[in-house]
C-alpha cells in the first residue's frame, strides 16, 4: 500500500518544506563534521536559505524556486549546465561536493528526468540538508557520503554529461582534488562530449588558479575560465569557474550570459587564457597542495 501523501510528489515536498521553514524563521546552527553549519533565512525570499560552514558561505537554496541561483559562481555553472545540451534534455551529472545540493536542484528543475549523483564527505551535513531543505522526492538524485575522489572512482566510464567539482574543506580545496591524476579520472567518467566544471578560489598572485588551468590543459584540449574581472586581475580573493572538455566549447554564448549576469563576469579562452596562465606548471599527486586559505575579509 502506498504511504499516505506519497502521490503528492514535488508539490507536497515543497509545501512541507515551506511549513518547516515557516516554523524556523531564525538561523539554524548545527555542528557537522566540517565545523559549524548555519542555515540563514533569506529575508527577501520566504523559503530561501544560505548555508555557511564556519562562517564561509557554501550554498543558497530557494525551496520555492530551485532554478534561482543567487551566488555568482553558481550562476556561471548554471549557464554551463544550460549549454551542455538542448533545453530540457535530461543529463547525467556528477556533483563532487554537495553543500545544500543547490546545483543538483537546479538541474532537476530545469531538466526533469536527469540522473544525478552527489558525492559529499560530510555525512552530518547531508543529514542536516536532507532534514531541513528536503529534495523533491521525484528527482533522480543519489547522495553518497564519501570522499570526492573515492566516489568518483565508483562512477562507470563514459557515464556523465557533466562533472561539477565544488569541494572545500575549511574553505580550501583538498590537495588530492587538484592534480592531473584526479582530472584523468574525471575524463574517464565523462562521455566523449562531456564537460568538467570546477569552482576554484584564489587571490593574488593567483598561483593556484594558474596552476589549475595548466593542469587541466594536460588532460583536456578545450578550456575556458569565467570570473569577476577584479579576481582575474589579482585585485581580490574570489571564485573562478573553470570549464574543460575534449570538444569545442560554446564560448560565445557563455561569454554573453556571464557578461549579462547581475554581477557581470568575464570569460577567458584560447590565447588570452594561455597568456593568463603564464607558463604555470601542472600539478601532480606528488606535489599537490590545497588551495590557499581565504583572507579574513573574504566573507565580510
Amino acid at each position: 500500500m502506498a504511504r499516505r501523501g506519497a502521490s503528492s510528489g514535488g508539490a507536497g515536498a515543497r509545501k512541507r518544506a515551506a511549513r518547516k521553514s515557516d516554523r524556523k524563521p531564525e538561523t539554524l546552527s548545527e555542528t557537522v563534521d566540517g565545523g559549524l553549519a548555519e542555515l540563514i533565512p533569506d529575508r527577501e525570499r520566504p523559503h530561501a536559505w544560505t548555508l555557511t560552514l564556519d562562517g564561509a558561505p557554501q550554498s543558497h537554496v530557494d525551496l520555492d524556486d530551485p532554478s534561482h541561483l543567487s551566488f555568482a559562481y553558481q550562476r556561471r555553472i548554471g549557464h554551463i549546465a544550460d549549454l551542455t545540451a538542448p533545453a530540457g534534455q535530461p543529463l547525467h551529472v556528477v556533483h563532487l561536493g554537495g553543500g545544500a545540493f543547490t546545483l543538483a536542484r537546479y538541474v532537476a528543475a530545469t531538466r526533469p528526468r536527469s540522473t544525478q549523483q552527489i558525492v559529499e564527505l560530510d555525512a552530518a551535513l547531508v543529514q542536516l540538508v536532507r532534514r531541513e531543505l528536503p529534495l523533491d522526492p521525484q528527482a533522480r538524485i543519489r547522495v553518497r557520503s564519501t570522499d570526492a575522489r573515492a566516489g568518483l572512482g565508483k562512477i562507470p566510464d563514459d557515464w556523465a554529461d557533466l562533472v561539477i567539482a565544488d569541494v572545500f574543506s575549511g574553505a580550501r580545496t583538498p590537495a588530492h582534488l587538484t592534480s592531473a591524476e584526479f582530472l584523468t579520472d574525471v575524463r574517464r567518467v565523462l562521455k566523449p562530449a562531456g564537460q568538467y566544471v570546477a569552482n576554484l578560489a584564489d587571490g593574488p598572485p593567483l598561483a593556484h588558479l594558474r596552476g589549475q588551468i595548466a593542469t587541466a590543459s594536460t588532460v583536456f584540449p578545450e578550456l575556458a575560465l569565467a570570473a569577476d574581472p577584479a579576481v582575474l586581475r589579482g585585485r581580490r580573493f574570489g571564485n573562478a569557474v573553470l570549464l574543460a572538455s575534449a570538444l569545442p566549447l560554446k564560448v560565445a554564448e557563455l561569454t554573453r550570459r556571464v557578461a549579462t549576469d547581475p554581477h557581470p563576469g568575464r570569460v577567458e579562452h584560447g590565447k588570452e587564457l594561455a597568456d593568463f596562465t603564464g607558463g604555470a606548471a601542472a600539478v601532480s599527486d606528488a606535489d599537490a597542495r590545497p588551495s590557499p586559505a581565504p583572507p579574513p575579509s573574504a566573507f565580510e
